[in-house]
């Protein structure tokens, strides 16, 4: 397993990070920083949908852990002025459970299914007659007393979220009339966000301080807002009235997060390929039993941005690592045969 710090540019909730979302989660699109094509999109279908006094076309959001697909449905159902009741595909274990939260919804409410991919098939096949005719059948009792009763359900908008849009069903996924990629965000957007929970945690950040951390925060707002709250860390103990780039090098260095914002397992997976299989190309099992880590996270958190930045390229046969992951490890390209 590996430590709290090497696990610092991680996608991945952790514990912690829930309460500062929910401080620093921006409340409509103007204050959303990033993401301006799924932001255009949607004003305009809630801009529509509002018109005809209709519930908004279910929506499915998709993309690395940390790029604020949450926040992205907390906005959504801001912007629609309407209730979000919020719940994960792992929490709902019985249809009682499905059936309670889509009764207890006003028309036009969102419920919002983080991890939807990991619904239960039964669960999953009850939300087929919700998202598409507003009603769920359920079997009452047990035995010769059992009966089917018919529940109608208020029109309501299935907001769902997903890291692995693959893994989900062809029947669900058709059943989403809008789908929207979540892109890893630039640097410019990155500043703006550090700039913003600065202030929010009550401290202060030079401009070059922020770019440097947006530029290691691998495209993520989850992870430059872990790194900011290590960075003044740092900076306070130096008792810095503001965060200086000298700190904020210094902490990200400590942190072991690289130029490129590679942690501790970036680099383990890189230099497995390369150096115990002389490049590539290999599995995902093999390269996860040989990094202690298992194949979800590796897919969902750590390959995406290795991929995105061309540190390895995917091949039939496996993981291949490029000329680039060479060159940031600092190992010799190998000669050609």
């Amino acid at each position: 397993m590996m430590d709290e710090d090497s696990r610092v540019v991680a996608g991945e909730e952790e514990q912690g990070d829930l309460q500062d979302e929910l401080s620093l989660r921006p409340q409509s699109f103007s204050q959303y920083i990033g993401q301006k094509r799924v932001k255009s999109e949607m004003e305009i279908y809630i801009q529509a949908a509002k018109k005809r006094d209709e519930a908004l076309d279910h929506v499915l959001l998709y993309g690395p852990p940390g790029l604020g697909k949450t926040t992205m449905a907390f906005v959504i159902a801001n912007e629609l002025g309407v209730n979000l009741k919020n719940t994960s595909g792992p929490a709902i274990e019985r249809a009682g459970d499905l059936v309670a939260l889509l009764s207890d919804l006003d028309p036009g409410d969102v419920l919002f299914i983080d991890e939807i991919h990991r619904l239960a098939k039964p669960i999953e096949e009850i939300l087929y007659s919700a998202m598409e005719d507003y009603y769920v059948d359920i079997v009452v009792g047990e035995g010769s007393t059992s009966h089917a009763v018919h529940v109608p359900l208020p029109p309501f908008t299935l907001i769902g979220a997903t890291t692995r849009a693959g893994d989900l069903s062809a029947p669900l996924r058709d059943r989403f009339g809008i789908v929207e990629h979540m892109q890893y965000y630039t640097i410019g957007d990155l500043e703006k966000i550090i700039q913003r929970s600065s202030e929010v945690f009550a401290t202060k950040i030079g401009k070059e301080a922020a770019h440097e951390l947006a530029r290691r925060s691998r495209g993520t707002p989850r992870v430059a807002n872990r790194l900011l709250k290590r960075v003044r860390d740092y900076a306070q103990v130096k008792e810095e009235n503001k965060i200086s780039l000298a700190t904020t090098k210094y902490a990200l260095d400590q942190l072991q997060v690289d130029n490129e914002g590679l942690d501790l397992t970036d680099r383990k997976i890189l230099r497995t390929i390369i150096e115990a299989y002389h490049g590539g190309p290999v599995g995902i099992r093999t390269l996860a039993a040989n990094i202690g880590e298992d194949t979800d996270t590796i897919e969902a958190v750590y390959e995406p941005y290795l991929l995105q930045h061309k540190f390895i390229t995917m091949t039939p046969r496996g993981r291949v690592a490029t000329q680039k992951a060479y060159l940031q490890l600092g190992i010799p390209l190998p000669e050609e045969s």
